[in-house]
C-alpha cells in the first residue's frame, strides 16, 4: 500500500513543497485555533465567533476569482513566493499586537481580513503550481491526496500544540511560532527547480478571462456539479467548526487544551479520511466515494450533536471529520484531472470561492441560529443537511449512469491534456 500511498514523493520538487508546507500549516492552525479561543475569551459571544471566520474567508471569496486569473496570467511560483512573504509578515504584526497587550477584537479581525485577501491568490497558484511540481503526471491524484493529509496532520498536531502553549507560555508565543513556521516553506521554495516559465499571448483582458472562466464552468456540468455542492456543503456544513469552542468551553466545561484536542480528533479523522483516499487503486469511482462519505459526514455530526459524553463526542467528531474530509479532496481531484489546462487557475479559484466564499457567510448563519436554537440543534441540523446533500450526490450519479456518460476515476491522465486546501 505505501508505494501507491506516496507515489508522489518521487518527484523532488513535490517533496520539498510537502516538508515547507508540512511546518508552515502546523503555524498556520496554531494560529487559528488561538485567534478563536482569544475571540471567544475576550468576547464569550458565539456570533463573534462566526464573525472571525468570515473575516479570514470572505475576502477570499471576493479576492479569489482575481487571484485565479492572476494565477493563469503570470508566473505561479513567484506569485506563491510572494504571498509566503506577506502571510509571514500579517503573522508577525499579529504576534506583535499580543505581545504588547493593547489590543481590541477589531483589530485581530482586521488582521484576519488581510490573511483572508493574501490567501484569494495564495490557494489558487499554490494548487496550481502542484502540477508542475509532479514529474510523472499519472502521480497527480496521488499528489492531491497527500496535500490533504498534509492538511489535516497539521490540523491534528496544530490545536493540540496551540492549546498546550497558549496555557504554558501565552498567546503572544502561540502566534510568534506560526510567524517562526513560514521560513519553512520560504526555503522549500527558493530549493525547487520548476520548469522556465514561458509568458502566454493573452487577447483578452482581465474581465475578459474572468467571463471566459465562468461561461467554461458552466458548459461543463461534471465541473459545475462539484462545485455546486461543494458551495451548499461549505454553506451549511462545513461551518460546524465555528461552534467547537462553544462545546470545549460550555458544554464539556473544559480550557484551551480542551478546545485543541477536539480540533486536534477532527484533524485525525480528516487526516485517516486523506490517508484512505491516498491509497484508493486508480479505478476507483469518485463520484460514488464523494456520495458515501457525505452520508458519514450527516451522520458523524448528528451522532456529536447531543452527546454529552466527552470520549464518545471524540470518537463522533472523527468519525464526521472522515467524511468531510471527500467533500474538499474527491471535488478538488475530480476538478483538477478534468479542466483544461489553460483554465486550471480560474477554475480553482472558483473552486476556491465555493469553498472560502460560503464558509464565512455559513459561519454567520450558524452562530446566528445557535444563539436562538442552541448549539446542540444548530448541529444537529447541519448533519441533516449533509444528509440531503448526499442524496442529491445519489441522484446524480444515477442520472450519469442513465445518460451512460463515464464517471471521472483516479485513472492515468496524459501529461498534455489534464491537471490539480
Amino acid at each position: 500500500m505505501a508505494i501507491s500511498t506516496f507515489n508522489a514523493f518521487k518527484s523532488r520538487n513535490y517533496r520539498l513543497y510537502f516538508t515547507g508546507q508540512s511546518v508552515s500549516l502546523i503555524g498556520t492552525w496554531m494560529q487559528k485555533t488561538a485567534v478563536s479561543w482569544v475571540i471567544y475569551s475576550l468576547t464569550h459571544s458565539k456570533f463573534m465567533l462566526g464573525l472571525t471566520l468570515f473575516s479570514t474567508m470572505f475576502p477570499s471569496f471576493l479576492f479569489s476569482f482575481i487571484g485565479g486569473v492572476v494565477s493563469d496570467r503570470y508566473n505561479r511560483y513567484k506569485l506563491l513566493l510572494l504571498t509566503q512573504v506577506v502571510s509571514m509578515v500579517q503573522a508577525i504584526l499579529l504576534t506583535l499586537l499580543i505581545f504588547f497587550g493593547h489590543y481590541t477584537v477589531w483589530e485581530i479581525l482586521s488582521l484576519s481580513v488581510l490573511l483572508g485577501i493574501v490567501n484569494a491568490f495564495d490557494v489558487p497558484a499554490r494548487q496550481s503550481l502542484v502540477y508542475d511540481m509532479v514529474d510523472d503526471k499519472k502521480d497527480l491524484p496521488n499528489a492531491l491526496a497527500l496535500n490533504s493529509s498534509m492538511v489535516n496532520l497539521s490540523r491534528l498536531i496544530g490545536p493540540g500544540i496551540a492549546g498546550l502553549v497558549i496555557e504554558k507560555f501565552g498567546d503572544d508565543v502561540c502566534f510568534g511560532l506560526n510567524a517562526l513556521s513560514f521560513v519553512a516553506v520560504i526555503i522549500s521554495l527558493l530549493m525547487m527547480r520548476l520548469p522556465v516559465f514561458i509568458p502566454r499571448q493573452r487577447t483578452k483582458n482581465i474581465l475578459g478571462d474572468l467571463r471566459e472562466g465562468l461561461l467554461y464552468v458552466r458548459k461543463t456540468p461534471d465541473i459545475s456539479f462539484v462545485i455546486g455542492m461543494l458551495a451548499l456543503i461549505s454553506l451549511l456544513v462545513l461551518p460546524f467548526s465555528t461552534l467547537i469552542p462553544v462545546y470545549a468551553k460550555d458544554i464539556f466545561h473544559g480550557t484551551a487544551s480542551t478546545f485543541g484536542v477536539i480540533d486536534s480528533v477532527i484533524g485525525l479523522g480528516a487526516f485517516s479520511g486523506a490517508i484512505f483516499l491516498a491509497s484508493l487503486k486508480p479505478g476507483s469511482n469518485l463520484r460514488k466515494i464523494l456520495a458515501i462519505n457525505t452520508f458519514v459526514f450527516g451522520t458523524g455530526l448528528i451522532l456529536f450533536s447531543h452527546t454529552t459524553l466527552y470520549p464518545l463526542a471524540l470518537l463522533f467528531a472523527m468519525i464526521a471529520a472522515f467524511g468531510m474530509m471527500s467533500q474538499i479532496t474527491i471535488s478538488n481531484t475530480l476538478i483538477q484531472t478534468t479542466v483544461d489546462p489553460a483554465m486550471r487557475g480560474r477554475v480553482i479559484s472558483i473552486y476556491a470561492m465555493a469553498f472560502f466564499g460560503m464558509q464565512p457567510l455559513g459561519g454567520l448563519i450558524i452562530g446566528f441560529a445557535s444563539q436562538y436554537i442552541g448549539v446542540e440543534n444548530t448541529l444537529l441540523g447541519e448533519g441533516i443537511i449533509a444528509l440531503a446533500i448526499g442524496v442529491l450526490h445519489v441522484r446524480f450519479l444515477k442520472k450519469r449512469k442513465a445518460g451512460r456518460n463515464p464517471v471521472p476515476t483516479l485513472r492515468k491522465q496524459p501529461a498534455d491534456t489534464t491537471i490539480p486546501v
